[in-house]
This record gives structure tokens, C-alpha cells and sequence, in this order.
């Protein structure tokens, strides 16, 4: 007698709850990418400035066509981001929802990180291959990147590096004060290093990172405002060899993407001098799915490591550990690569990351 297996019964209401999720996050979608084109064209910031105006005038003051402008309000207002008033068919920001869209709002600004979704999409059609070979993307694959990486960064790292970050290493504020050697391995816009070269003179900073175009506009920037105690250099930090010897080496958000991981922390540690320190921020997620399911962020940056983070480092010839490699995996690697002790540190102004120093 042949035994059939019993399917379990078709949960209809299951089923509905599931289909209307989607057309929420259909909805949603369509107001990720519509809150990045406001933030990109200063729709946001126009609007909370002045409240109350018809689509002609808020078009007239951000510089914008009308036409289009309507159609983004329209977006806007039944998402439930803008209030309308049909009588006088005027739309007006509410200072709760600008308090996280506007640039006056940084670090808080939110649709800084909408950006991230249309640079996922823009290499779509290049990951639908990969996913099928196997192959890697290189920096250029992505126009806006490097763009949008620098702007998300400098609200989440660079505005709270000197009362929030460099704190948890005592005694670290008052030697950049005094005078030490920094460096920032994998420096992307260098935003992070023009800070600090401006807020300590005295000390003298260097940016690295592959890519040159990515910190080109900080150094000319830098060069404009004659900020002496600053130099930037593209170089492959893959080489094994130190790059020269510092008493502070950062690392933000760039440890994962590296060809060689390993590779890339043994040089911070050969670059290090005997008393020097190592700052690493990256992602706090854990390497293991089931602790990030709860995560606020977990689906966003799962998306990041899989449309950018895990192809970069796959398309060096690296191993792809994407940006959910795990605090745990950061820690192993940390030790395995020679540093004597090394703290992991989670800051209130930051859900996202983790903060490890490492010393030698």
C-alpha cells in the first residue's frame, strides 16, 4: 500500500495577510525611491522651509518642473509624508516627519540611507548574471556609490567621531591634540580624515583606499581650505606590506569588502607602532541569520551585502563575506591576525554598527 505524505492545509487567511504585506511593501518601495529623488533635488528642505505652498510655488523655490513636482506630491501625500489641503491645494512637510528628512536634521536624516535602494537597482540586470556565474562587480559597476557611502557616512560616523567615537579609547582626544600620526585604511571620501585634520592641527592624517576617484573631491576640498596635516594616496592595501607606522589606523565600514581580509588587518597591525591603536567600525550584525531576524535593519543590510558588499570583495578575488560577516567573525579575525586585546564597543547614537579597538 503506497502512503501519500499529508500536506499540511492551505491557511488562507495566511495567504491574504502575506499578499497585502506586499502591497505595502510595494508602496513602500515606490516611497524609498521617491524620498531619495526629494532628498537628491532639496524637495524636503524647500518644503519644510517654507510650509503651506502650491505645487507652482514649492516648484519655483527648489528649482524644480511642476509637472513632475506633482507627480512626487502625489507620492508624497498618500503615503502619508505630506499634508495636503485640497482647498487651497497647498502641501506643507509636518516638522515631526522633517525632523528625519531634511538636511538641517543630520545625523538623523533618513533619506540620506533611501539612497542606498537606488543604487542597489541600478546593478540589478549585472547581479542577475553574477547570481547565475558566480562572478563579482568592480567599484566602477556603480555610479553613485562612493557618493552616497560619504553622505550616509559623515551623519553616522563622522558627525560623532570626536564626542562619541574616539572617546572610548582613553586618552586618545588628548594625544591627537598633542600631536600623533593617523591614518584611515580604506578612507572612501576621506570625510572622516578631513574632520579630524581640521579639528586637530597638530596631529597629521592620512587617507588610503583603492579607488582614487573616491576621495578626490575631499582632497581638493582640503587643498582649497589649506588643510596642511592631510594627504591622501590610492593604494592596494593588499599588498602585505606596511604602509608606513602610525599611532591611531581607523577602518570604517571596509574590512568586509577587502580582497583579503586577513591580509588587510595584518597590514593595520604591521603599520601600527608599539603603542598604537586600532579603530574599526563595521556592521553589528551577527554572522549567524537566526540572531539578526529581530534586527530593525536586517533585510536593508542583507540587501547592501548582497547587491554590493559581497560582489565587491568577490570581484577583487576575495572571499565575499559581506557586510553580515558577524561581530563574532570581526573578533576571530582580530585575534588571529595578531592583536594582543581587543574590546567590541556599541555606542547609543549608533543601532547599526559595532566599534572594536584592537591593540598590539
Amino acid at each position: 500500500m503506497t502512503y501519500k505524505k499529508q500536506l499540511p492545509a492551505f491557511d488562507t487567511a495566511k495567504a491574504e495577510a502575506f499578499a497585502n504585506r506586499f502591497v505595502g511593501t510595494l508602496n513602500e518601495a515606490a516611497l524609498a525611491i521617491m524620498t531619495s529623488l526629494g532628498h537628491r533635488s532639496g524637495l524636503f528642505d524647500a518644503l519644510a522651509a517654507h510650509p503651506g505652498l502650491t505645487s507652482d510655488a514649492l516648484a519655483e523655490r527648489a528649482g524644480v518642473t511642476e509637472r513632475y513636482l506633482r507627480e512626487w506630491l502625489g507620492v508624497m501625500v498618500t503615503s502619508g509624508v505630506v499634508d495636503y489641503d485640497p482647498r487651497n491645494r497647498t502641501y506643507t512637510l509636518p516638522p515631526e516627519h522633517g525632523a528625519f528628512l531634511t538636511r538641517a536634521a543630520s545625523p538623523d536624516n533618513i533619506a540620506v540611507t533611501t539612497q542606498f535602494i537606488g543604487v542597489a537597482a541600478s546593478v540589478e540586470d549585472e547581479m542577475l548574471e553574477r547570481f547565475r556565474t558566480g562572478a563579482g562587480l568592480c567599484y566602477h559597476h556603480f555610479d553613485r556609490f562612493h557618493e552616497v557611502m560619504a553622505e550616509d557616512s559623515a551623519q553616522l560616523v563622522v558627525a560623532n567621531l570626536t564626542e562619541t567615537i574616539l572617546p572610548i579609547v582613553p586618552g586618545l582626544i588628548e594625544r591627537l591634540e598633542e600631536g600623533i600620526d593617523v591614518a584611515d585604511f580604506g578612507c572612501g571620501g576621506g570625510r572622516a580624515m578631513l574632520a579630524l585634520a581640521r579639528a586637530f592641527p597638530n596631529s597629521r592624517f592620512h587617507g588610503f583606499d583603492l579607488c582614487e576617484d573616491a576621495f578626490e573631491a575631499t582632497r581638493a576640498e582640503a587643498w582649497t581650505d589649506s588643510v596642511c596635516n592631510l594627504r591622501f594616496e590610492a593604494r592596494d592595501l593588499s599588498s602585505g606590506e606596511a604602509v608606513g607606522r602610525f599611532d591611531l589606523i581607523c577602518a570604517f565600514d571596509a574590512v568586509h569588502d577587502q580582497a583579503d581580509p586577513k591580509g588587510f588587518l595584518r597590514i593595520i597591525k604591521q603599520s601600527l607602532r608599539q603603542e598604537g591603536v586600532f579603530l574599526m567600525q563595521d556592521i553589528g550584525g551577527s554572522r549567524n541569520l537566526e540572531n539578526n531576524i529581530a534586527h530593525p535593519f536586517a533585510p536593508l543590510l542583507y540587501m547592501i551585502s548582497s547587491m554590493h558588499c559581497t560582489p565587491i570583495s568577490i570581484g577583487q578575488g576575495g572571499p565575499g563575506l559581506g557586510a553580515m560577516w558577524g561581530v563574532e567573525t570581526a573578533e576571530e579575525y582580530l585575534a588571529e591576525t595578531g592583536f594582543a586585546s581587543v574590546e567590541t564597543h556599541r555606542l547609543p547614537h549608533d543601532e547599526l554598527n559595532a566599534y572594536f579597538i584592537a591593540r598590539v
